[in-house]
Protein backbone atom coordinates (compact mmCIF):
# COMPACT_ATOMS: atom_id res chain seq x y z
CA UNK A 1 0.00 0.00 0.00
CA UNK A 2 1.48 3.35 -1.04
CA UNK A 3 1.67 6.50 1.01
CA UNK A 4 -0.80 8.25 -1.32
CA UNK A 5 -3.51 5.66 -0.73
CA UNK A 6 -2.95 5.90 3.02
CA UNK A 7 -3.22 9.68 2.84
CA UNK A 8 -6.52 9.59 0.97
CA UNK A 9 -7.93 7.07 3.41
CA UNK A 10 -6.86 9.29 6.28
CA UNK A 11 -8.61 12.29 4.71
CA UNK A 12 -11.78 10.27 4.24
CA UNK A 13 -11.70 9.14 7.87
CA UNK A 14 -11.08 12.70 8.97
CA UNK A 15 -14.05 13.75 6.86
CA UNK A 16 -16.26 11.26 8.67
CA UNK A 17 -14.91 12.48 11.98
CA UNK A 18 -15.66 16.10 11.07
CA UNK A 19 -19.17 15.27 9.95
CA UNK A 20 -19.84 13.37 13.17
CA UNK A 21 -18.70 16.38 15.19
CA UNK A 22 -15.39 15.05 16.50
CA UNK A 23 -13.12 17.71 17.95
CA UNK A 24 -9.73 18.03 16.27
CA UNK A 25 -6.75 19.35 18.15
CA UNK A 26 -5.61 22.88 17.39
CA UNK A 27 -2.06 21.53 17.43
CA UNK A 28 -2.80 19.65 14.21
CA UNK A 29 -2.63 22.93 12.29
CA UNK A 30 1.14 22.47 12.24
CA UNK A 31 0.83 19.48 9.88
CA UNK A 32 0.95 21.45 6.63
CA UNK A 33 2.49 24.79 7.56
CA UNK A 34 6.07 25.58 6.61
CA UNK A 35 7.25 29.12 5.97
CA UNK A 36 8.69 28.06 2.60
CA UNK A 37 5.87 25.81 1.47
CA UNK A 38 2.10 25.73 1.14
CA UNK A 39 -0.41 22.91 0.66
CA UNK A 40 -3.61 23.59 -1.26
CA UNK A 41 -6.67 21.34 -1.09
CA UNK A 42 -8.11 21.38 -4.63
CA UNK A 43 -11.32 19.69 -5.86
CA UNK A 44 -10.12 18.36 -9.23
CA UNK A 45 -7.05 17.25 -11.13
CA UNK A 46 -5.77 18.62 -14.43
CA UNK A 47 -7.36 16.82 -17.43
CA UNK A 48 -3.89 16.41 -18.96
CA UNK A 49 -0.49 18.01 -18.50
CA UNK A 50 -0.65 19.16 -22.13
CA UNK A 51 -2.21 22.60 -21.45
CA UNK A 52 -3.47 22.99 -25.05
CA UNK A 53 -5.35 19.70 -25.03
CA UNK A 54 -8.48 20.10 -22.91
CA UNK A 55 -10.32 23.09 -21.51
CA UNK A 56 -11.04 22.81 -17.81
CA UNK A 57 -11.59 26.05 -15.86
CA UNK A 58 -10.66 24.58 -12.48
CA UNK A 59 -7.29 23.45 -13.86
CA UNK A 60 -6.23 26.98 -14.77
CA UNK A 61 -4.81 27.94 -11.34
CA UNK A 62 -2.61 24.82 -11.59
CA UNK A 63 -1.59 25.32 -15.23
CA UNK A 64 -0.71 28.97 -14.58
CA UNK A 65 1.99 27.92 -12.14
CA UNK A 66 3.80 25.70 -14.67
CA UNK A 67 3.06 27.41 -18.01
CA UNK A 68 2.77 30.98 -19.26
CA UNK A 69 0.15 32.64 -21.41
CA UNK A 70 0.93 35.41 -23.90
CA UNK A 71 -1.17 37.87 -21.90
CA UNK A 72 -2.21 37.77 -18.27
CA UNK A 73 -4.95 39.36 -16.18
CA UNK A 74 -4.75 41.62 -13.17
CA UNK A 75 -6.86 40.83 -10.09
CA UNK A 76 -9.57 43.14 -11.48
CA UNK A 77 -9.43 41.17 -14.79
CA UNK A 78 -7.78 43.80 -16.98
CA UNK A 79 -5.46 42.41 -19.66
CA UNK A 80 -1.78 42.95 -18.82
CA UNK A 81 1.51 42.06 -20.54
CA UNK A 82 3.17 38.70 -19.90
CA UNK A 83 5.07 36.85 -22.65
CA UNK A 84 3.68 39.50 -25.00
CA UNK A 85 4.78 43.00 -24.03
CA UNK A 86 2.80 45.05 -26.61
CA UNK A 87 -0.21 44.30 -28.79
CA UNK A 88 -2.65 46.23 -30.98
CA UNK A 89 -5.75 44.66 -32.48
CA UNK A 90 -6.53 46.54 -35.70
CA UNK A 91 -9.98 48.17 -36.00
CA UNK A 92 -11.15 45.64 -38.61
CA UNK A 93 -10.20 42.76 -36.30
CA UNK A 94 -8.22 41.01 -39.06
CA UNK A 95 -4.70 41.45 -37.69
CA UNK A 96 -2.84 42.11 -34.49
CA UNK A 97 0.82 43.22 -34.37
CA UNK A 98 2.58 42.17 -31.16
CA UNK A 99 5.98 42.00 -29.46
CA UNK A 100 7.35 39.31 -27.14
CA UNK A 101 9.97 39.18 -24.39
CA UNK A 102 13.52 38.08 -25.22
CA UNK A 103 14.47 36.86 -21.72
CA UNK A 104 12.13 33.89 -21.21
CA UNK A 105 13.49 30.37 -20.68
CA UNK A 106 11.67 27.07 -20.48
CA UNK A 107 12.36 24.86 -17.49
CA UNK A 108 15.01 22.89 -19.40
CA UNK A 109 16.95 26.10 -20.16
CA UNK A 110 15.85 26.50 -23.79
CA UNK A 111 15.00 30.11 -24.68
CA UNK A 112 11.46 30.94 -25.75
CA UNK A 113 11.31 32.39 -29.28
CA UNK A 114 8.76 33.36 -31.91
CA UNK A 115 9.06 29.76 -33.18
CA UNK A 116 7.38 28.57 -29.98
CA UNK A 117 4.49 30.97 -30.62
CA UNK A 118 4.13 29.71 -34.18
CA UNK A 119 4.30 26.12 -33.04
CA UNK A 120 1.69 26.57 -30.32
CA UNK A 121 -0.86 28.65 -32.19
CA UNK A 122 -0.31 27.61 -35.83
CA UNK A 123 1.41 24.23 -36.13
CA UNK A 124 -0.35 22.47 -33.26
CA UNK A 125 -3.76 23.86 -34.24
CA UNK A 126 -3.33 22.65 -37.83
CA UNK A 127 -1.66 19.35 -36.92
CA UNK A 128 -4.87 17.34 -36.76
CA UNK A 129 -4.47 16.68 -33.04
CA UNK A 130 -7.78 17.02 -31.21
CA UNK A 131 -6.77 20.05 -29.17
CA UNK A 132 -9.36 22.28 -27.53
CA UNK A 133 -7.10 25.23 -28.34
CA UNK A 134 -8.04 24.69 -32.00
CA UNK A 135 -11.59 25.87 -31.20
CA UNK A 136 -10.43 29.23 -29.90
CA UNK A 137 -7.89 29.88 -32.67
CA UNK A 138 -9.90 28.62 -35.64
CA UNK A 139 -9.58 31.97 -37.50
CA UNK A 140 -5.82 32.42 -36.98
CA UNK A 141 -4.16 31.73 -40.34
CA UNK A 142 -0.63 33.04 -39.93
CA UNK A 143 1.88 34.59 -37.57
CA UNK A 144 4.07 36.79 -39.76
CA UNK A 145 7.52 37.10 -38.17
CA UNK A 146 8.96 40.60 -38.49
CA UNK A 147 11.92 40.11 -36.12
CA UNK A 148 12.97 37.66 -33.38
CA UNK A 149 10.64 39.51 -30.98
CA UNK A 150 7.90 40.98 -33.18
CA UNK A 151 5.20 39.56 -35.38
CA UNK A 152 1.67 39.94 -36.68
CA UNK A 153 -1.24 37.59 -36.04
CA UNK A 154 -3.48 37.41 -39.12
CA UNK A 155 -7.07 36.18 -39.09
CA UNK A 156 -9.38 34.82 -41.79
CA UNK A 157 -12.29 36.73 -40.26
CA UNK A 158 -12.57 39.58 -37.76
CA UNK A 159 -11.53 38.21 -34.36
CA UNK A 160 -12.37 40.93 -31.84
CA UNK A 161 -11.65 38.77 -28.79
CA UNK A 162 -8.14 37.68 -29.84
CA UNK A 163 -6.50 39.56 -26.93
CA UNK A 164 -8.89 37.97 -24.42
CA UNK A 165 -8.15 34.50 -25.74
CA UNK A 166 -4.42 35.08 -25.33
CA UNK A 167 -5.12 35.14 -21.57
CA UNK A 168 -7.79 32.43 -21.49
CA UNK A 169 -8.31 28.67 -21.52
CA UNK A 170 -5.71 26.57 -23.31
CA UNK A 171 -3.60 29.44 -24.64
CA UNK A 172 -0.32 28.41 -23.04
CA UNK A 173 2.92 28.63 -25.02
CA UNK A 174 4.64 25.22 -25.16
CA UNK A 175 8.29 24.53 -26.13
CA UNK A 176 8.48 23.44 -29.78
CA UNK A 177 11.91 21.83 -29.59
CA UNK A 178 11.08 19.75 -26.52
CA UNK A 179 7.61 18.63 -27.63
CA UNK A 180 8.85 17.63 -31.07
CA UNK A 181 11.81 15.74 -29.61
CA UNK A 182 9.85 13.68 -27.08
CA UNK A 183 6.41 13.58 -28.72
CA UNK A 184 3.04 14.81 -27.48
CA UNK A 185 2.38 11.80 -25.21
CA UNK A 186 5.72 12.06 -23.44
CA UNK A 187 5.31 15.82 -23.11
CA UNK A 188 2.03 15.23 -21.27
CA UNK A 189 3.88 12.85 -18.91
CA UNK A 190 6.86 15.14 -18.33
CA UNK A 191 5.66 18.68 -19.03
CA UNK A 192 7.99 21.62 -19.39
CA UNK A 193 6.76 25.19 -19.35
CA UNK A 194 8.20 28.63 -18.66
CA UNK A 195 6.10 29.35 -15.58
CA UNK A 196 7.08 30.36 -12.04
CA UNK A 197 7.11 26.72 -10.86
CA UNK A 198 8.40 23.39 -12.16
CA UNK A 199 6.51 20.13 -11.81
CA UNK A 200 8.62 17.75 -9.70
CA UNK A 201 6.09 15.09 -8.67
CA UNK A 202 2.66 14.05 -9.88
CA UNK A 203 0.30 11.38 -8.59
CA UNK A 204 -2.83 11.32 -10.75
CA UNK A 205 -5.99 12.33 -8.86
CA UNK A 206 -3.93 12.61 -5.70
CA UNK A 207 -1.04 15.09 -5.56
CA UNK A 208 0.88 17.73 -7.53
CA UNK A 209 4.22 18.97 -6.17
CA UNK A 210 5.77 22.12 -7.64
CA UNK A 211 9.09 23.82 -6.93
CA UNK A 212 9.92 27.45 -7.61
CA UNK A 213 11.59 28.25 -10.92
CA UNK A 214 14.46 30.49 -9.81
CA UNK A 215 15.16 31.43 -13.45
CA UNK A 216 11.67 32.83 -13.94
CA UNK A 217 11.59 36.08 -15.93
CA UNK A 218 8.89 37.67 -13.78
CA UNK A 219 8.45 38.32 -10.10
CA UNK A 220 9.71 35.35 -8.07
CA UNK A 221 7.13 33.66 -5.86
CA UNK A 222 7.75 33.92 -2.12
CA UNK A 223 6.77 30.27 -1.56
CA UNK A 224 9.42 27.77 -2.69
CA UNK A 225 7.25 24.63 -2.80
CA UNK A 226 3.54 24.36 -3.61
CA UNK A 227 1.78 21.05 -3.00
CA UNK A 228 -1.71 20.59 -4.40
CA UNK A 229 -3.68 17.77 -2.82
CA UNK A 230 -6.51 16.62 -5.09
CA UNK A 231 -9.43 16.07 -2.70
CA UNK A 232 -12.65 15.63 -4.65
CA UNK A 233 -14.99 15.09 -1.73
CA UNK A 234 -16.03 18.36 -0.01
CA UNK A 235 -16.34 16.71 3.42
CA UNK A 236 -12.77 15.45 3.07
CA UNK A 237 -11.60 18.95 2.09
CA UNK A 238 -13.41 20.28 5.16
CA UNK A 239 -11.57 17.78 7.34
CA UNK A 240 -8.25 18.53 5.65
CA UNK A 241 -8.35 22.26 6.40
CA UNK A 242 -9.77 21.74 9.89
CA UNK A 243 -7.03 19.25 10.78
CA UNK A 244 -4.20 21.29 9.24
CA UNK A 245 -3.55 18.76 6.48
CA UNK A 246 -3.85 21.65 3.99
CA UNK A 247 -3.31 25.39 4.40
CA UNK A 248 -6.06 26.62 2.09
CA UNK A 249 -8.98 25.02 0.27
CA UNK A 250 -11.99 26.03 -1.81
CA UNK A 251 -15.56 25.08 -2.73
CA UNK A 252 -16.79 23.88 0.63
CA UNK A 253 -20.50 24.10 1.49
CA UNK A 254 -21.40 27.56 2.73
CA UNK A 255 -22.45 26.35 6.17
CA UNK A 256 -19.10 24.61 6.66
CA UNK A 257 -17.29 27.68 5.35
CA UNK A 258 -19.05 29.93 7.87
CA UNK A 259 -18.42 27.46 10.70
CA UNK A 260 -14.74 27.09 9.90
CA UNK A 261 -14.35 30.87 9.67
CA UNK A 262 -15.13 30.99 13.39
CA UNK A 263 -12.52 28.33 14.20
CA UNK A 264 -9.34 29.45 15.92
CA UNK A 265 -6.50 29.86 13.44
CA UNK A 266 -8.74 29.89 10.33
CA UNK A 267 -10.55 32.51 8.27
CA UNK A 268 -13.12 32.09 5.51
CA UNK A 269 -14.60 34.00 2.58
CA UNK A 270 -17.60 33.71 0.26
CA UNK A 271 -16.71 35.53 -2.95
CA UNK A 272 -19.02 36.07 -5.97
CA UNK A 273 -17.05 35.86 -9.22
CA UNK A 274 -17.30 35.61 -13.02
CA UNK A 275 -18.84 32.16 -13.13
CA UNK A 276 -22.52 31.35 -13.59
CA UNK A 277 -24.57 28.46 -12.23
CA UNK A 278 -26.84 27.40 -15.07
CA UNK A 279 -28.98 24.63 -16.43
CA UNK A 280 -27.63 23.56 -19.79
CA UNK A 281 -30.58 22.51 -21.91
CA UNK A 282 -31.01 20.19 -24.86
CA UNK A 283 -33.39 21.10 -27.67
CA UNK A 284 -34.66 17.54 -28.14
CA UNK A 285 -35.86 14.51 -26.17
CA UNK A 286 -37.98 15.63 -23.22
CA UNK A 287 -37.14 19.27 -23.92
CA UNK A 288 -38.18 19.41 -27.54
CA UNK A 289 -41.34 21.21 -26.38
CA UNK A 290 -40.59 24.88 -25.62
CA UNK A 291 -43.48 24.91 -23.12
CA UNK A 292 -41.72 22.30 -20.96
CA UNK A 293 -38.46 24.25 -20.98
CA UNK A 294 -40.17 27.51 -20.02
CA UNK A 295 -42.29 25.81 -17.36
CA UNK A 296 -39.12 24.37 -15.86
CA UNK A 297 -37.66 27.90 -15.68
CA UNK A 298 -40.74 29.61 -14.23
CA UNK A 299 -40.90 26.95 -11.49
CA UNK A 300 -37.49 27.84 -10.04
CA UNK A 301 -37.28 30.14 -7.02
CA UNK A 302 -33.72 31.40 -7.48
CA UNK A 303 -33.78 33.71 -4.47
CA UNK A 304 -34.70 30.74 -2.29
CA UNK A 305 -31.80 28.73 -3.72
CA UNK A 306 -29.38 31.57 -2.95
CA UNK A 307 -30.68 31.99 0.58
CA UNK A 308 -30.73 28.26 1.35
CA UNK A 309 -27.32 27.32 -0.05
CA UNK A 310 -25.26 30.53 -0.25
CA UNK A 311 -26.58 32.65 2.59
CA UNK A 312 -28.04 35.02 -0.02
CA UNK A 313 -24.58 35.85 -1.45
CA UNK A 314 -25.22 34.30 -4.89
CA UNK A 315 -27.04 36.83 -7.10
CA UNK A 316 -30.08 35.39 -8.96
CA UNK A 317 -29.60 35.70 -12.73
CA UNK A 318 -32.01 36.15 -15.63
CA UNK A 319 -29.36 36.09 -18.39
CA UNK A 320 -26.19 34.01 -18.79
CA UNK A 321 -23.77 36.75 -17.67
CA UNK A 322 -22.67 38.16 -14.32
CA UNK A 323 -23.42 41.67 -13.03
CA UNK A 324 -20.77 44.18 -14.02
CA UNK A 325 -19.74 42.35 -17.20
CA UNK A 326 -20.56 43.70 -20.70
CA UNK A 327 -23.18 41.07 -21.58
CA UNK A 328 -25.32 41.58 -18.47
CA UNK A 329 -28.80 43.07 -19.04
CA UNK A 330 -29.86 45.19 -16.07
CA UNK A 331 -33.51 45.70 -16.94
CA UNK A 332 -34.44 42.13 -17.94
CA UNK A 333 -36.02 39.81 -15.37
CA UNK A 334 -37.38 36.30 -15.97
CA UNK A 335 -40.12 35.80 -13.36
CA UNK A 336 -40.50 33.05 -10.82
CA UNK A 337 -44.12 32.04 -11.44
CA UNK A 338 -45.08 28.45 -10.58
CA UNK A 339 -48.73 29.06 -11.54
CA UNK A 340 -47.65 30.12 -15.03
CA UNK A 341 -45.49 26.98 -15.19
CA UNK A 342 -48.56 24.84 -14.43
CA UNK A 343 -50.58 26.67 -17.09
CA UNK A 344 -47.89 26.21 -19.74
CA UNK A 345 -47.83 22.49 -19.06
CA UNK A 346 -51.61 22.19 -19.05
CA UNK A 347 -51.97 24.16 -22.31
CA UNK A 348 -49.38 21.85 -23.88
CA UNK A 349 -51.47 18.80 -22.94
CA UNK A 350 -49.56 17.50 -19.94
CA UNK A 351 -51.55 16.11 -17.00
CA UNK A 352 -50.97 14.26 -13.72
CA UNK A 353 -51.49 11.01 -15.61
CA UNK A 354 -49.30 12.13 -18.49
CA UNK A 355 -46.62 14.39 -16.98
CA UNK A 356 -43.70 15.93 -18.80
CA UNK A 357 -40.58 13.97 -17.86
CA UNK A 358 -36.86 14.58 -18.18
CA UNK A 359 -33.52 13.82 -16.53
CA UNK A 360 -31.32 16.27 -14.60
CA UNK A 361 -27.58 15.58 -14.28
CA UNK A 362 -25.45 17.17 -11.55
CA UNK A 363 -22.01 16.84 -10.00
CA UNK A 364 -21.56 16.35 -6.26
CA UNK A 365 -18.91 18.57 -4.69
CA UNK A 366 -17.52 20.25 -7.81
CA UNK A 367 -18.86 23.62 -6.71
CA UNK A 368 -20.47 24.54 -3.38
CA UNK A 369 -23.80 22.77 -2.74
CA UNK A 370 -24.16 21.59 -6.34
CA UNK A 371 -26.01 18.35 -5.59
CA UNK A 372 -28.11 20.01 -2.89
CA UNK A 373 -29.26 22.56 -5.46
CA UNK A 374 -30.11 19.74 -7.87
CA UNK A 375 -32.29 18.04 -5.28
CA UNK A 376 -34.04 21.33 -4.52
CA UNK A 377 -34.73 21.83 -8.23
CA UNK A 378 -36.33 18.40 -8.45
CA UNK A 379 -38.64 19.31 -5.57
CA UNK A 380 -39.60 22.65 -7.17
CA UNK A 381 -40.39 20.92 -10.45
CA UNK A 382 -42.47 18.26 -8.77
CA UNK A 383 -44.71 21.00 -7.31
CA UNK A 384 -45.72 22.15 -10.82
CA UNK A 385 -46.18 18.64 -12.23
CA UNK A 386 -42.80 17.92 -13.80
CA UNK A 387 -41.45 14.41 -13.26
CA UNK A 388 -37.67 14.50 -13.03
CA UNK A 389 -35.00 11.84 -12.57
CA UNK A 390 -31.81 13.06 -10.85
CA UNK A 391 -28.53 11.59 -12.10
CA UNK A 392 -25.15 12.17 -10.41
CA UNK A 393 -22.13 12.47 -12.72
CA UNK A 394 -18.40 12.92 -12.14
CA UNK A 395 -16.92 16.25 -13.23
CA UNK A 396 -14.56 14.48 -15.65
CA UNK A 397 -17.49 12.49 -17.08
CA UNK A 398 -19.38 15.71 -17.77
CA UNK A 399 -16.85 16.76 -20.42
CA UNK A 400 -16.93 13.34 -22.09
CA UNK A 401 -20.74 13.32 -22.19
CA UNK A 402 -20.97 16.90 -23.43
CA UNK A 403 -18.49 16.41 -26.26
CA UNK A 404 -20.32 13.26 -27.29
CA UNK A 405 -23.75 14.91 -27.23
CA UNK A 406 -24.82 12.51 -24.46
CA UNK A 407 -25.87 14.87 -21.67
CA UNK A 408 -29.50 14.48 -20.54
CA UNK A 409 -32.17 17.13 -21.08
CA UNK A 410 -30.87 19.37 -18.28
CA UNK A 411 -27.45 19.54 -16.64
CA UNK A 412 -26.59 21.66 -13.62
CA UNK A 413 -23.24 23.26 -14.34
CA UNK A 414 -21.03 26.13 -13.27
CA UNK A 415 -19.69 27.85 -16.41
CA UNK A 416 -16.49 29.81 -16.03
CA UNK A 417 -15.53 33.00 -17.83
CA UNK A 418 -12.29 34.41 -16.51
CA UNK A 419 -12.43 37.31 -19.01
CA UNK A 420 -16.03 38.44 -18.39
CA UNK A 421 -16.51 38.96 -22.15
CA UNK A 422 -20.02 38.04 -23.44
CA UNK A 423 -18.59 35.90 -26.24
CA UNK A 424 -17.28 33.48 -23.66
CA UNK A 425 -20.62 33.42 -21.83
CA UNK A 426 -23.48 33.15 -24.35
CA UNK A 427 -21.26 32.75 -27.40
CA UNK A 428 -19.46 29.64 -26.25
CA UNK A 429 -22.32 28.17 -24.24
CA UNK A 430 -24.78 28.24 -27.11
CA UNK A 431 -22.68 27.71 -30.24
CA UNK A 432 -23.65 24.24 -31.56
CA UNK A 433 -20.33 23.87 -33.36
CA UNK A 434 -18.33 24.05 -30.13
CA UNK A 435 -17.98 21.47 -27.36
CA UNK A 436 -19.20 23.67 -24.49
CA UNK A 437 -22.97 23.44 -24.54
CA UNK A 438 -25.76 20.91 -24.95
CA UNK A 439 -28.05 23.13 -27.05
CA UNK A 440 -27.72 22.34 -30.78
CA UNK A 441 -30.30 24.74 -32.25
CA UNK A 442 -28.81 26.28 -35.37
CA UNK A 443 -30.93 29.47 -35.36
CA UNK A 444 -29.18 30.75 -32.25
CA UNK A 445 -25.89 29.34 -33.53
CA UNK A 446 -26.08 31.37 -36.74
CA UNK A 447 -26.56 34.61 -34.77
CA UNK A 448 -23.56 33.76 -32.60
CA UNK A 449 -21.36 33.15 -35.64
CA UNK A 450 -22.23 36.66 -36.89
CA UNK A 451 -21.34 38.17 -33.52
CA UNK A 452 -18.01 36.31 -33.51
CA UNK A 453 -16.89 38.47 -36.41
CA UNK A 454 -18.38 41.83 -35.35
CA UNK A 455 -15.38 44.16 -34.85
CA UNK A 456 -17.33 47.16 -33.48
CA UNK A 457 -17.34 46.71 -29.71
CA UNK A 458 -20.63 48.51 -28.99
CA UNK A 459 -22.53 46.60 -31.70
CA UNK A 460 -21.05 43.31 -30.52
CA UNK A 461 -22.02 43.85 -26.87
CA UNK A 462 -25.56 45.01 -27.81
CA UNK A 463 -25.90 41.92 -30.02
CA UNK A 464 -24.93 39.62 -27.16
CA UNK A 465 -27.34 41.36 -24.78
CA UNK A 466 -30.22 40.87 -27.25
CA UNK A 467 -29.14 37.28 -27.84
CA UNK A 468 -29.02 36.58 -24.10
CA UNK A 469 -32.67 37.59 -23.73
CA UNK A 470 -33.66 35.46 -26.75
CA UNK A 471 -31.83 32.46 -25.28
CA UNK A 472 -33.82 32.71 -22.07
CA UNK A 473 -37.15 33.55 -23.73
CA UNK A 474 -36.92 30.38 -25.83
CA UNK A 475 -35.82 28.18 -22.94
CA UNK A 476 -32.48 27.40 -24.55
CA UNK A 477 -30.64 28.03 -21.30
CA UNK A 478 -31.70 28.59 -17.69
CA UNK A 479 -29.38 30.93 -15.76
CA UNK A 480 -29.72 30.38 -12.02
CA UNK A 481 -27.16 32.24 -9.91
CA UNK A 482 -23.88 34.07 -10.02
CA UNK A 483 -21.48 31.50 -8.66
CA UNK A 484 -19.60 32.04 -5.43
CA UNK A 485 -16.29 30.61 -4.40
CA UNK A 486 -15.88 29.59 -0.79
CA UNK A 487 -12.34 29.86 0.57
CA UNK A 488 -11.06 28.65 3.93
CA UNK A 489 -7.42 29.30 4.86
CA UNK A 490 -5.10 29.69 7.76
CA UNK A 491 -5.24 33.25 9.05
CA UNK A 492 -1.54 33.89 8.52
CA UNK A 493 -1.59 32.70 4.89
CA UNK A 494 -1.94 35.59 2.45
CA UNK A 495 -3.04 35.33 -1.18
CA UNK A 496 -4.19 37.67 -3.94
CA UNK A 497 -7.94 37.59 -4.63
CA UNK A 498 -8.93 37.60 -8.32
CA UNK A 499 -12.31 38.59 -9.73
CA UNK A 500 -12.41 35.29 -11.60
CA UNK A 501 -11.58 33.25 -8.46
CA UNK A 502 -8.08 32.18 -9.42
CA UNK A 503 -6.31 30.92 -6.30
CA UNK A 504 -2.67 31.08 -7.35
CA UNK A 505 0.14 29.58 -5.30
CA UNK A 506 2.55 32.10 -6.80
CA UNK A 507 0.74 34.95 -4.99
CA UNK A 508 0.84 33.32 -1.55
CA UNK A 509 3.00 34.20 1.43
CA UNK A 510 3.05 33.66 5.19
CA UNK A 511 2.89 36.49 7.68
Amino acid sequence: MTFEIDRRNLLQMLGLAAVSGSVLSHASFALAQDSDSVTIGWPSDVPSWDPNLRFNPDAQPIFKLVFDQPLDQSPDLKLIPNLITKWELKPDGLSMPFEIRDDVKFHNGDPMTMEDFQYTFIDRVKSGLKLDIANSWRTLTEIEVLSPTSGVMKFSAPTPTAPQWLAFLGSYVVPKKYVESVGAEEFAKKPIGSGPYKLVDYQMNSRVVLERNDDYFGEKPKIKQVTIDIIKDPSARTAAIQSGQVDITVNLPVRETERLGKTEGLTSEINPFTRIIILQMRNDKGFEDKAVRLAAHHAIDKAALSKAFYGGAAVPLSVPATPGTPGFVEDYKFPYDPELAKKLLADAGYTADKPATFTLAATNGQFPSDFDIARALVQMWQKVGLKVELQQIEYSKYFELNRGGQLPEATLYSFDNATGDPEIFAGYLMNPKMPFGAWKGQEIGDKILQLFTEPVYEKRVKGYQDLAKEIVDTGANIPLLQSVQTVVRKKNLNYVKYGNAWVLGKTMSWS
